[in-house]
């Protein structure tokens, strides 16, 4: 059977070395007569799976031991009300960053909370831009400011990391695993599975352990981090199956030579895919220069009556999912950790061959 090229925002592509060793070892895992999802969480053999997991995930992200890393269920979502209940500490505010649809979305759970400052705002430039650091207006007394690195639905991405007195505090469901990054930086990194980590139904959060213990008593024990430390993330029954996988692609991350590397391959395969939109008058991409996003690529077409054909012809020639977000529409190809430049190639060949029959 032949596989098509995936270009889903979430849940995204998982590599096919990954998907071979999953298909292999489903019905007996390691000689133990049945599959691991059906196994004891308990069992030493899923505490070995987790525990090696972790220890390769500390390895590529360079995670020292002042930082606990929690496997968890909810998605990203989730941590958007865990993030508040376990930083609050006794303050009543804290600082957010706008930059698109899940800034708004944490912003708006938030303030479930506490009062929410916005420090800095992309609204008014149709979330195209990064707002430089110089303009933000920080909160005298924040618990900690929190923001999105990379917006999958506007495709803008920061590519710096903000200078703050109180923990920064990141959503990087869309950016971990995609280069290094220095978590000595950041008091909070939290990222949902199902784009650069595995599968949905497992999330991940990295946490200054000095930041643990200061959950509200309202905080229910499933949202509070400090539980999921003192339990090694098995206060309940994890998600197993998507931890295993997980831990799959750690390893093929590592055999791939690390972050550096695929960072390389990243900026190769998105440098690729702007350049083919940027020397197009048939197709357009909305984002500033500095701000475009590694990861998720959104383009328009220059006549947009054109965008269910270009769509039906693209699926039929093996490219799926390349639907815009419904808020935005035109079309976004997200070229996630799993989506080789094979894919890129594919797509470019695509939009150039449509271009000519269309323009």
């Amino acid at each position: 059977m032949t596989r098509c090229y995936n270009f889903c925002a979430g849940p995204a592509a998982l590599p096919e070395p990954v998907l071979e060793i999953a298909r292999d070892e489903m019905l007996d895992w390691h000689g133990k007569g049945l599959s691991l999802m059906e196994m004891s969480h308990r069992s030493t053999e899923v505490v070995g799976v987790a525990e090696a997991a972790e220890q390769t995930l500390r390895e590529l992200l360079g995670v020292s031991d002042d930082y606990a890393v929690l496997f968890l269920q909810g998605g990203a979502s989730t941590q958007f009300s865990a993030v508040p209940l376990n930083l609050l500490g006794g303050k009543t505010c804290a600082d957010y960053v706008n930059t698109g649809q899940w800034s708004k979305k944490a912003i708006a759970e938030g303030r479930r909370y506490c009062e929410v400052n916005v420090a800095a705002s992309s609204e008014g430039t149709n979330f195209s831009t990064i707002p430089p650091q110089d303009v933000w207006q920080l909160g005298d007394d924040a618990a900690y400011l929190h923001y999105t690195p990379n917006e999958t639905i506007g495709g803008v991405e920061f590519f710096w990391t903000p200078e703050v007195d109180v923990p920064l505090v990141v959503d990087m469901s869309s950016t971990i695993l995609s280069r290094p990054v220095d978590v000595s930086r950041y008091g909070v990194i939290y990222a949902g599975a199902q784009k650069n980590i595995g599968p949905a139904g497992l999330t991940l959060v990295i946490v200054r352990r000095d930041l643990l213990g200061r959950a509200d008593d309202k905080c229910p024990a499933m949202l509070n981090w400090q539980v999921a430390a003192d339990n090694d993330s098995m206060y309940n029954t994890p998600p197993t199956f998507a931890l295993y996988l997980a831990g799959l692609v750690f390893d093929w991350l590592k055999q791939r030579g690390g972050l550096e590397a695929m960072e390389r391959v990243n900026r190769h395969k998105a440098e690729k895919l702007y350049a083919a939109i940027d020397g197009s008058d048939f197709y357009a991409n909305p984002v500033e220069l500095s701000s475009r996003s590694l990861m998720n690529v959104p383009f328009t077409l220059a006549d947009d009556s054109l965008d269910k054909q270009f769509l039906q012809e693209s699926e039929a020639a093996g490219l799926l999912n390349l639907k815009g977000h419904r808020s935005v529409g035109g079309m976004r190809a997200s070229i996630y950790n799993a989506v080789g430049e094979d894919a890129v190639d594919a797509l470019i060949a695509f939009m150039q061959d449509f271009e000519q029959r269309n323009g």
